[in-house]
């Protein structure tokens, strides 16, 4: 059953089309990802659905009710939260801290929200020994682990991941990628943006690619990673290739 559903989505900015006419689903429980070139529209289609931007026609339905014109902070109580791309960590609070201010209900006490976020050490267990560090003197992949904390500290039902591989090494890539598997384990359902094609596929039910604003095409993982054609055309080719 789909979860969230996204139909004939078309976004401008001023005159520049960033999607047209895009169209797609995801199942509940799922890892669904979004794969394209740089400009194509993955970070722009989860803007949308975030309510982060207004798109200019096309329907977005969460749990059959209807997201677009909501605001962000509407949308992340029905469910759902963004993990941004270059994860904006606050560099003056400790990883602690950053990871509590996840937490969106506004009903929880201090005292259960600080709980809960010490419980989120059990699942990033690398950044559990910094938890008082302040999150400047985090690396890259320790502040993506708080940035996934932290979205995992709304309990959303749709977790929207932004690029989370971006400029990490790939030992640490791999580490951010058993997350997700595990954020899948946890019957969680995400959406991931990621331009490390081979990466996302491994963890991914489905995959649908962008280009210039337009679906593609969508498939499962084996059968888009197992076409040439595609490859070449929308996954960076050999070069994806010689990253597995």
């Amino acid at each position: 059953m789909a979860l969230i559903e996204v139909a004939d989505l078309c976004v401008r900015y001023g005159e520049i089309e960033a999607l047209r006419g895009v169209s797609f689903s995801v199942d509940e429980g799922r890892v669904v990802t979004l794969l394209g070139s740089n400009g194509a529209g993955k970070s722009t289609t989860l803007r949308a659905i975030s309510g982060l931007i207004a798109p200019q026609s096309g329907s977005i339905v969460f749990d059959g009710k209807s997201i677009v014109g909501l605001g962000p902070a509407a949308i992340v109580r029905l469910g759902i939260a963004q993990v941004p791309e270059g994860r904006r960590v606050f560099p003056g609070l400790t990883v602690r801290e950053n990871i509590m201010l996840g937490a969106s209900n506004g009903k929880a006490s201090s005292a259960a929200i600080r709980r809960e976020a010490d419980g989120m050490f059990a699942l990033f267990p690398d950044i559990r020994p910094f938890a008082d560090a302040l999150g400047w003197t985090l690396s890259g992949g320790q502040q993506q682990m708080v940035a996934v904390a932290r979205g995992l500290m709304a309990r959303p039902r749709l977790l929207l991941l932004d690029e989370p591989s971006l400029g990490l090494a790939p030992v640490i890539v791999q580490a951010v990628f058993r997350i997700v598997e595990e954020i899948r384990k946890r019957g969680t359902t995400v959406l991931l943006v990621e331009q490390n094609a081979r990466m996302a596929l491994k963890v991914a039910d489905w995959g649908y690619v962008l280009e210039t604003g337009r679906l593609a095409l969508g498939g499962a993982p084996d059968t888009l990673w197992s076409d040439t054609r595609i490859r070449d055309a929308y996954l960076g080719g050999s070069q994806a290739k010689a990253s597995t």
